[in-house]
């Protein structure tokens, strides 16, 4: 069994849709980073995406033991909306259909929801061997692997609310067993 402890990274306070984009994260909040880190296991490794704002939020993690940058753990790439707002997308059909019914479908020179859960099930994969690991990723992957664990729709999954420095526990053996979603400590 590996127990991931996947914490979001800090705020953006970007108000459109980031993905590959390499915004930092926004650490001022030093009694939410000080909760947090008394909240999560003192001796489990730590890893991140390799985006900045999901490095420097595991950087404030410290002093936990490190495991190299993983970017299978990277925000959904929203390809031609990078960075727009909703209503700043051309194509309203695409983009209605894209949230509507996740799956296949994808932003212009993005990937599909299918696409991140199937990147995010093979860094799954690979932390099969350690005990526990803190993972510190985006609300995509973490919301993806929470679909993996309960056997849920892509809708239903885009259901959770995953907040920045939240806690999302799962331990991953024969079956997956949600601990807590969404935790502020």
């Amino acid at each position: 069994m590996t127990r991931l402890w996947l914490v979001r990274h800090g705020p953006t306070h970007a108000k459109t849709m980031v993905g590959w984009s390499d915004l930092p994260a926004d650490l001022s909040d030093h009694a939410a980073i000080a909760r947090l880190n008394a909240y999560l296991p003192a001796d489990a490794p730590v890893l991140s995406s390799d985006l900045s704002r999901a490095v420097a939020t595991a950087d404030a993690l410290a002093p936990r033991p490190r495991l190299p940058h993983d970017p299978d753990w990277r925000e959904l790439n929203f390809g031609a909306w990078e960075l727009r707002r909703w209503n700043e997308i051309e194509d309203q059909a695409a983009a209605r259909a894209f949230w509507d019914d996740p799956g296949d479908t994808c932003p212009p020179g993005g990937e599909s929801w299918n696409r991140l859960t199937a990147r995010v099930q093979s860094a799954i994969n690979r932390l099969s061997s350690l005990p526990e690991v803190i993972v510190v990723a985006h609300f995509g992957p973490i919301v993806a692997t929470l679909q993996l664990a309960e056997g849920l729709s892509p809708s239903a999954a885009f259901a959770h609310r995953i907040d920045p420095l939240s806690v999302t526990c799962i331990d991953f053996g024969p079956v997956a067993t949600v601990r807590a979603i969404n935790q502020r400590p």
